[in-house]
């Protein structure tokens, strides 16, 4: 077997043929969700269908994001009039381009006798259409497209004119625009649901391509190889090798990380000198660049995340950093030096500067952050009727931790902004959009604090008590999941998540193993009835 594939994977289907470790356990999966495509799903697709020099319609429709991810609001909210509107009219500019001069002969599989030929359009709706609904068309479906086809290329006189509009119509329908994974009665018995071939290489392309399957993938579900485990796994091996993989599972990262908010990073350029327009974009590559280089390159502990030193820096992070450019021209390799406290998410502006106000640093959002995205702990919101301000400097209360400690004061305040100030307290030697500091209004910072009981004394061992805590790997693995199902788990999928976590660790939280494991248990295969409540139980954990 490829050596890559055996790093990358953690020995593959080697280990998993000698390994004694326990089987995925029997699980109660929840209701499938019926999940638009988000916005980089769309894009992504129309480009594999149509070629990358295509322009793609964006701003359709918003993302949403529900708790914590734009995977779980693509699930959940619907689709507004003004957003058909718009996917229809994008529709029609991606078919205009389709059947350009020069991409037509591309994509078309066949030479059309004349202006109307029903044979050639039925040849290419087949095709096409089973790429773009990622399953093959029934009869009822191919016919009244190919009479689309056929009568406005009579009218237009053009066989290409006409193929727009069915095109058009394949790229405005329900079966392109959602993702039907809604599963089928198991006829191997099984389970008492599954999800279909056709459903699996959906799931398994949009969770680490985050664009629609390929001709191969589409194959081997007709075939039904992804029924079995083996012929599976090597399918996931394939996507995994694939460079496009990097930028389908950055896109969990960016996702769980709220990455895409660094596109309407606003900050008082009075306050930050080194704010820039492009700073948010900058910070995202940073940020990007570093879990790729982690999860393939050194295929290393993702736990890693939180204690990094090496990092990817351009001349305009540089600069906010403090520190020479590694590059002259975009991002280059750079190694934090021992005595630096900048120090992986926690040092990146990506973090820090999303979780700050405009004006000024923010405890509570940066503590928030930490609490519910890396460690997956639910906070209640704060009564209506508190005043969540923090008061203003004084003689008494320069520092924003003397203040924070006077609001902590107030016993209304105290019961959430305890678990959260303190670690954000913990970052104040970066300021609002991430550039280091010592003393906050003319005041020497106090980064101390504890963790669970565990203390730390500013950045790196905060980092180092995120690393170790006993939820950061779990909270990983969590946002893995629900990313890839769409939905948060119920209580009868919560000893899948547990084993899964335990797997994890075992396989020393490598990012293969992970994709490994999921795509081949319960989790990912098992489909639950249409009917579940798939509201969280008592028993959850978030």
């Amino acid at each position: 077997m490829n050596q890559r594939f055996l790093g990358l994977l953690g020995l593959g289907a080697l280990f998993v043929a000698v390994s004694c470790r326990p089987p995925a356990p029997e699980i109660e999966p929840g209701e499938p969700t019926l999940r638009r495509l988000t916005e980089a799903q769309y894009v992504n697709s129309a480009h594999d269908l149509l070629g990358e020099d295509v322009f793609v319609p964006t701003g359709m429709e918003p993302d949403t994001r529900i708790t914590g991810l734009l995977a779980l609001g693509a699930g959940q909210t619907a689709l507004s009039p003004r957003g058909v509107e718009n996917f229809e009219a994008a529709a029609y500019a991606l078919a205009e381009q389709a059947m350009e001069p020069g991409r037509a002969e591309a994509l078309l599989p066949c030479s059309p006798s004349g202006t109307v030929d029903a044979a050639c359009a039925e040849q290419f709706i087949e095709e096409f259409g089973r790429r773009a609904w990622r399953r093959p068309l029934t009869a009822d479906e191919v016919g009244p497209l190919v009479d689309v086809a056929t009568n406005a290329a009579d009218v237009l006189e053009s066989f290409e004119d006409g193929l727009e509009f069915a095109i058009a119509s394949l790229l405005m329908a329900p079966h392109f625009l959602y993702r039907t994974e809604l599963g089928e009665a198991d006829p191997e018995g099984r389970w008492d649901r599954r999800f279909s071939g056709y459903e699996v290489a959906s799931r398994l392309s949009f969770t680490l391509w985050n664009t629609t399957p390929d001709d191969e993938l589409l194959d081997a579900a007709e075939a039904g190889d992804l029924d079995d485990d083996a012929l599976l796994l090597a399918q996931v091996e394939r996507l995994m090798a694939d460079p496009r993989a990097r930028a389908g599972l950055s896109a969990w990262i960016s996702d769980m990380l709220h990455l895409a908010d660094l596109d309407d990073l606003e900050k008082d350029p009075s306050t930050f000198v080194y704010v820039t327009d492009t700073l948010g974009q900058a910070a995202r590559t940073e940020t990007l660049m570093g879990f790729e280089a982690l999860a393939f390159d050194d295929e290393g502990d993702l736990r890693e995340l939180a204690t990094s030193r090496r990092t990817f820096v351009d001349r305009e992070l540089a600069a906010l950093y403090d520190l020479s450019a590694p590059a002259r021209e975009g991002f280059g390799e750079y190694v934090h030096p021992d005595e630096s406290l900048r120090i992986g998410l926690l040092g990146q502006a990506s973090f820090l500067a999303l979780n700050s106000h405009p004006v000024s640093t923010s405890p509570t959002l940066r503590g928030k952050f930490l609490q519910e995205v890396l460690l997956c702990r639910t906070l209640p919101g704060p009564p209506a009727d508190v005043d969540t301000s923090i008061p203003e400097p004084t003689e008494d209360a320069p520092t924003l931790r003397d203040r924070v400690l006077r609001h902590l004061e107030d016993p209304a305040c105290a019961g959430c902004h305890e678990v959260m100030d303190p670690m954000g307290l913990g970052l104040e030697n970066f300021d609002g959009i991430g550039r280091f500091r010592t003393h906050d209004e003319g005041a020497l910072i106090d980064a101390s604090g504890d963790l669970d009981g565990v203390d730390f004394d500013g950045p790196l061992s905060l980092a180092q008590a995120i690393h170790d805590n006993d939820d950061f790997a779990p909270c990983l693995v969590k946002t893995f999941v629900r990313y890839s199902g769409g939905r948060r788990e119920v209580f009868g999928e919560l000893e899948g998540l547990d084993w899964l976590s335990g797997e994890f660790a075992f396989r020393k939280h490598r990012l293969g193993p992970l994709v490994e494991n999921l795509t081949l248990s319960p989790l990912f295969r098992q489909a639950g009835a249409l009917d579940v409540d798939t509201e969280p139980d008592e028993g959850e954990a978030e």
